[in-house]
């Protein structure tokens, strides 16, 4: 009988009590059901340590974002894909082909490196404050240690940290947008934080 009671006050103090200690006991209940239990289960269910990731970048935006014209968005980039031997046909079958935006949110899961393939999103530790997500264009097996080179679909060319990945520094791969722009709702606190060129809205390059 004193753990219904208990479970009941509990229901109560956490959904129906409007008073500021109801609020700060959701809030805190909330908090703490998120980081302990919510994204430890997704982590041990996508087998990655970061599930859900937040795009902070334009990296790999394409102009019109999900009404983008894939013609037009080829004819513009196609020259950077020529060395890798990746054409408009290939491309148009690649995850993401047309790309995401500055505050989506991507489900993560586990990256085995032996199913990674060319035209894959990645997440990746590139010796930047936080991780980076670009596209394979390129996999390396040398005796069975792999090595990926990525690129993002709205730059002009590669970074030097991107072109010799090696698997340890594999955080996951993308796999299915949940949340179109949702995480605007985070970036825009730190926004005035990053240098004037990488703020606000993304545009084409």
């Amino acid at each position: 009988m004193e753990i219904k009671e208990l479970l009941k006050k509990f229901w109560h103090l956490l959904w129906k009590d409007n008073s500021w200690k109801g609020w700060l006991f959701s809030i805190v209940f909330l908090f703490v059901f998120i980081k302990f239990i919510f994204f430890p289960g997704l982590s041990l269910a996508t087998g990655s340590s970061l599930p859900m990731a937040i795009v902070e970048s334009c990296s790999m935006y394409h102009q019109g974002n999900i009404f983008s014209d894939y013609d037009q968005w080829w004819k513009d980039h196609n020259q950077k894909y020529n060395e890798y031997e990746i054409d408009k046909n290939s491309f148009e079958n690649f995850k993401f082909k047309n790309g995401f935006n500055k505050g989506d949110i991507l489900l993560i899961v586990k990256a085995t490196p032996e199913k990674l393939k060319v035209g894959d999103v990645i997440i990746f530790n590139g010796g930047r404050q936080n991780p980076l997500i670009h596209r394979i264009i390129k996999i390396k097996n040398e005796n069975g240690e792999y090595t990926f080179s990525t690129m993002g679909d709205n730059n002009n060319g590669q970074l030097v940290v991107e072109q010799n990945i090696k698997t340890e520094q594999l955080v996951g791969k993308a796999v299915f947008k949940l949340a179109p722009y949702l995480g605007w709702g985070k970036l825009i606190f730190f926004e005035p934080l990053r240098p004037e060129s990488e703020r606000g809205f993304c545009k084409a390059n």
